[in-house]
């Protein structure tokens, strides 16, 4: 081949008529010699062409990392280090051989009638023969993906790592990297990337189906299966990187394949916030002011979330902030690279979610319950529950321990806690009374207090209005203390309003006791409560 190739070569230097027949007859030698190389190297390619089940070498690579651990180490991701053997290649031997002969095809196509149409006969062979080897190789994991995505409503939202686009993906990264190895010995540089492209062809059209099947599953169940969506950007998006200095053609393939999930993930955003509301404003409230389980859904959703958050990040960049609020959002597709404000961006989701929660919740306790105390138990559960979820989550509070963050969701404490005291506000109102200091004099300041002189410089009405006084808050109270015991109050909530009730009330009942105790002489008839039994009493509600 070589030496026809020379003589061709010397024939059409001299341009010459004569040489016309025997130049023809060499390019028709040529051909036939290429078309003879070309089987050769089919056949050859065949014999190692048998698919194969890629799952046996990765499992099979797992089970073995407790003897072989420096063997055989694969990728690391948000997902751990997997443990594979490598995948088969194409023996070393007839390799060496199929190197000359690619060389041989190639060249003489270079010379031959096909030279002015850029095709590489040799690369297109190694792409039929290769090529549905591993479409057939990779089949049973495109199906277990999608098997795997379908689950029973009673599974709640999506675990981290459950489908089988993990393995999936990684089985077709192993191809990728096997195929490189054998193409960079078949055939120059500039040619490599087309060679790996026309290789996956086929195999990357059947995961961009995959993809694009699964995410119609997404979007059918948003609200517990966009977690996967964040899940397969992650992982297409790392792989996608890693493979780039290899073939950046197939980057592209995976970027394109990505995309309708991609867009699935970001209207996900705007759906979560939206469901979030409509679920908080028509959820059934118990009567006893106690939380809903939609509380610790929506807070376990978020803690979820961070587990994301490098996919949630350059999804929330895209969209720019607080365009997760508008389902029309018009923000244009950013880079996948993440920016340095991505941590503020999910910061200001997850208060978005937290706020949208109690706001609404806050709107249907208040349509609901009729009267304040249930109302501030009710809103303080709430607040609780949301609070505990935060501590509990070392990343919720990581992305929520900004000053102005705390300051957001304080706001909800403060008026669930002005909400509660506002229902003993009729109760504490009957301990204020008018002092004539033109009458009497300026109050000492010393703190001692002589109930019989203030007692005795009142007139019949003042006295009888302090009886009336002290009566209307006794049943005010034991009525207060009547409704509070039915209401269900978190252990923390017990505490946290048990406190502030007594923080405000106890003074005021301590001073006005103090003043007009010798208005009942001891009698008990107007006086029910001494100052250490009411204590008592208010502490018991805090315990």
């Amino acid at each position: 081949m070589k030496r026809v190739e020379k003589a061709l070569v010397d024939l059409n230097t001299t341009n010459l008529k004569s040489n016309q027949n025997a130049i023809a007859d060499f390019n028709s030698l040529l051909s036939t010699g290429s078309t003879q190389l070309q089987d050769m190297l089919r056949s050859e390619l065949q014999q190692n062409a048998t698919p194969i089940e890629p799952l046996h070498y990765l499992t099979k690579g797992i089970a073995c990392n407790m003897f072989h651990l420096s063997n055989h180490i694969g990728h690391t991701n948000n997902y751990g280090i997997y443990i594979e053997l490598p995948f088969p290649s194409i023996p070393e031997e007839p390799l060496s051989q199929l190197g000359p002969l690619c060389a041989a095809i190639s060249s003489a196509c270079a010379l031959g009638p096909q030279r002015n149409k850029g095709e590489n006969p040799a690369m297109k062979i190694y792409a039929e023969v290769r090529g549905p080897y591993l479409t057939s190789s990779l089949q049973n994991l495109s199906i277990a993906s999608l098997n795997t995505v379908k689950r029973r409503p009673t599974d709640g939202p999506y675990k981290q790592g459950t489908n089988g686009i993990g393995i999936y993906s990684n089985a077709l990264e192993a191809f990728v990297n096997t195929e490189y190895d054998i193409i960079s010995q078949l055939f120059p540089a500039d040619q490599q990337g087309l060679a790996l492209q026309a290789t996956f062809l086929s195999a990357m059209a059947e995961y961009s189906k995959t993809l694009r099947e699964m995410n119609q599953y997404i979007r059918q169940n948003l609200m517990t299966d966009c977690f996967l969506a964040f899940e397969i950007i992650e992982i297409v998006t790392a792989m996608s990187y890693r493979i780039d200095s290899k073939a950046a053609e197939l980057k592209s393939l995976l970027i394109e394949a990505l995309r309708p999930v991609r867009e699935t993930a970001k209207s996900s955003l705007s759906e979560l916030l939206e469901e979030t509301k409509r679920r908080a404003a028509n959820v059934p409230l118990p009567p006893d002011g106690g939380s809903v389980p939609l509380v610790e859904e929506v807070m376990n959703s978020l803690a979820t979330l961070t587990g994301y958050s490098g996919p949630l990040a350059s999804i929330l960049t895209s969209l720019g902030d607080g365009n997760w609020r508008s389902k029309s959002s018009t923000a244009g597709t950013a880079p996948l690279d993440v920016g340095p404000d991505s941590g503020t961006l999910f910061s200001h989701f997850i208060l978005d979610m937290i706020e949208a929660l109690m706001t609404s919740l806050e709107a249907r306790g208040r349509a609901f319950h009729r009267t304040k105390a249930a109302l501030g138990v009710f809103l303080s559960n709430v607040f609780c529950i949301v609070d505990r979820s935060i501590r509990q989550s070392p990343e919720l509070a990581r992305y929520l321990g900004a000053p102005d963050s705390i300051a957001r969701i304080d706001t909800f404490r403060k008026r669930a806690t002005s909400t509660y005291l506002d229902a003993w506000k009729e109760t504490s109102q009957y301990l204020l009374d008018v002092q004539y200091t033109s009458r009497a004099g300026r109050p000492s300041s010393t703190g001692a207090v002589d109930s019989s002189a203030i007692v005795k410089s009142l007139s019949s009405k003042d006295k009888d209005a302090i009886k009336d006084k002290f009566k209307s808050f006794n049943a005010s109270f034991d009525e207060m203390l009547a409704r509070h015991k039915p209401l269900h109050l978190e252990r923390e909530v017990r505490s946290v309003l048990g406190r502030e009730l007594q923080a405000v009330l106890e003074p005021l009942y301590a001073r006005f006791y103090d003043r007009y105790v010798e208005i009942d002489k001891g009698r008990g008839k107007y006086i029910k409560y001494d100052k250490s039994n009411l204590s008592v009493q208010l502490a018991q509600l805090a315990s």
